[in-house]
């Protein structure tokens, strides 16, 4: 049984990207699980840092919309919204071309907040990067 709401598609996930930051920096969805959802990102000028490797700040946008979509897939969008609270991520290892992976995944869901882990790896499934969110679920103001 999934944690995410039964109307949630990968089509409707990527469409929220649509003029934000996730959009120019080239990330999309690509798997919706029971309990995970997957994007990908190009390492490319856009996600680069000068030296060519991925840029940290790149992976850390990539981790933050990860959680928050995910977090907005759980919800009811009729009575919360979510906003991210907190966000870390230790840098493991550096990648200078291709694509990268983010698959997230809760660690807890609780009425007021969730905590999802973000885990980022290469084409060859090397840990690039590790994050973790904390999401603050609000009601919606009437």
């Amino acid at each position: 049984m999934s944690i995410f709401r039964q109307s949630i598609t990968l089509d409707q996930v990527n469409a929220m990207s649509r003029n934000t930051l996730a959009e120019v920096i080239g990330i999309e969805f690509t798997a919706l699980g029971d309990d995970f959802m997957e994007a990908k990102m190009p390492v490319d000028k856009r996600t680069q840092q000068p030296f060519g490797l991925l840029h940290g700040g790149a992976s850390v946008a990539l981790a933050e919309t990860m959680g928050s979509v995910s977090a907005f897939s759980v919800i009811d969008p009729e009575k919360f919204i979510c906003v991210g609270l907190e966000i870390n991520a230790n840098h493991i290892k550096g990648v200078t071309k291709g694509w990268v992976k983010g698959v997230a995944r809760p660690i807890h869901l609780g009425s007021k907040t969730h905590v999802w882990e973000i885990r980022i790896s290469t084409e060859q499934n090397e840990l690039v990067c590790i994050s973790r969110i904390t999401m603050a679920i609000l009601e919606k103001k009437k």
